[in-house]
């Protein structure tokens, strides 16, 4: 009796020390995720809440609460539908056009090349990811400059002949904001498309060669299929960044001419901090929390990520 007793002692003490380890192996490794997490996501939104259902304005004064910021933006704010409106031509011209497309393109023809070659020309294309945003639009001023200083008006009017130097700002400016923010955009979907294919076998590669699949074919039946998750990841998460970024589209238009080239995210930083209307600025950012929210939603469910993410069948102890 004495030997069970005791042997039952032990498999419990050994029950808890178990637990103690998994207790402490929660908050060594968890712990400060989280701390971070509640600090500058969690608080901000509360903070962000409270603010909207006041009247905070430049005078930094609260003297009541109230829901007025609510009924201004779905009653009296009759620019907001245009801010929606760019806000979607702009991230899915952004995101369609380079973030995937070209930046699929990039990387496929990248890994098709010599092994030096496509490595130097991804490094190439990464150095504006890796400057600072002021430099790489300052860059870009001077590229569509109105003047003949300008390098694209210097280009046409050497090469074509064009008579009077061209104001891209003044007369294309969602495609400007759409094509620089793109160039940048499309380095991320390169590396991560090109992480992936060079994950793909060789031998598939071989077979299909040996089968008399031609580069297109190759690219369609073997390439494109092994890339369905990275493609799904990056349109997801490119798609939330394009919603709440605008830094480059403030150093190159402003949001101008006018209100052509605002996007929401930006609409809500010139409402905040320029207008002083703190309180309106928080609401329509709780209304980009929501659209976020959302969005991320429609395409877990769309790209089924949760295969992505499924837990592994073998099971490690």
């Amino acid at each position: 009796m004495t030997t069970i007793a005791d042997e039952l002692t032990i498999e419990r003490r050994g029950h808890q020390g178990s637990a103690a380890r998994r207790r402490t192996n929660f908050v060594i490794f968890l712990g400060p995720a989280i701390i971070l997490t509640v600090l500058f996501f969690v608080v901000p939104v509360i903070i962000d809440i409270t603010v909207s259902f006041t009247d905070l304005s430049r005078s930094l004064r609260i003297s009541e609460f109230t829901t007025e910021q609510y009924e201004k933006v779905f009653r009296t704010d009759r620019r907001l539908s245009q801010v929606i409106g760019l806000t979607f031509i702009y991230v899915f011209g952004t995101l369609a056009i380079f973030n995937v497309t070209f930046g699929l393109i990039l990387a496929i023809t990248t890994t098709a090349i010599r092994n030096v070659s496509g490595s130097f020309f991804r490094g190439v294309w990464l150095l504006p990811r890796m400057s600072p945003s002021v430099l790489y639009i300052l860059l870009w001023l001077w590229a569509v400059s109105p003047t003949e200083a300008g390098l694209v008006n210097q280009v046409l009017m050497q090469a074509f002949g064009l008579d009077a130097p061209l104001d891209l700002l003044t007369s294309a400016p969602i495609a400007l904001i759409i094509i620089s923010n793109g160039f940048i955009g499309a380095s991320m979907g390169m590396i991560i498309f090109t992480a992936a294919i060079r994950g793909i076998p060789e031998h598939l590669f071989h077979a299909a060669a040996v089968d008399g699949a031609g580069t297109f074919a190759t690219i369609r039946f073997i390439t494109l299929p092994a890339l369905r998750w990275p493609i799904s990841f990056v349109t997801i998460y490119q798609t939330l960044s394009l919603l709440v970024s605008f830094e480059y589209i403030l150093l190159l238009t402003k949001g101008g001419p006018f209100y052509d080239t605002t996007v929401y995210a930006l609409y809500v930083y010139r409402r905040a901090f320029e207008s002083g209307q703190y309180g309106y600025g928080a609401a329509l950012a709780l209304f980009l929390i929501v659209i976020g929210v959302i969005v991320a939603l429609i395409g877990w469910r769309f790209f089924d990520m949760e295969r992505l993410l499924q837990r592994p069948r073998i099971e490690v102890h």
